[in-house]
């Protein structure tokens, strides 16, 4: 898996929490969140350890504050918050690792039992990179919800016990 799709992963994971993917230097980061500030406070079922399917990624998802996380993906860490827009969940996730601070985009599912947890990084092709505010990328992602090609691969993760 490329570095960039690993990047956007992790931010949503993250948060996943809000959560996001490596790191440093990923191409397709974002200048901006996707809202401003947190839509609303943490789920709580994402704080935990998380590993990925084939064991090789673990996500540390952390409570900074109500609506803040503090996630670590394999050693580097990121700031992430719920971004709603409409219905679906987002997470801005910022590696705080990196001079540039830049965001990952991500969406996430998690199991009804609070053990699985899916991520998904926001296409770079569908959502540029250079969309340079908030409303914008809200505009795009409202206007593309029906596009097939929103989303990159799904990554998933166990909760570690």
């Amino acid at each position: 898996m490329n570095k960039t799709r690993v990047c956007r992963r992790v931010v949503l994971g993250m948060v996943a929490v809000a959560c996001s993917l490596t790191f440093s230097g990923c191409e397709g980061d974002y200048g901006v969140p996707i809202t401003s500030g947190p839509t609303r406070k943490i789920d709580q079922r994402l704080l935990g350890n998380w590993v990925s399917r084939d064991g090789t990624d673990k996500i540390k998802v952390r409570k900074l504050n109500d609506s803040i996380a503090i996630v670590s993906y394999n050693g580097d860490l990121f700031r992430a918050f719920h971004s709603d827009v409409g219905r679906t969940s987002f997470v801005s996730a910022q590696d705080i690792d990196s001079p540039d601070r830049k965001y990952v985009y991500l969406t996430y599912k998690l199991s009804d039992d609070g053990k699985r947890l899916d991520l998904r990084a926001v296409n770079i092709r569908v959502i540029p990179k250079e969309t340079k505010d908030s409303v914008s990328v809200q505009k795009l992602l409202k206007k593309n919800f029906q596009n097939a090609e929103l989303f990159e691969d799904e990554g998933q993760f166990a909760k570690e016990k």
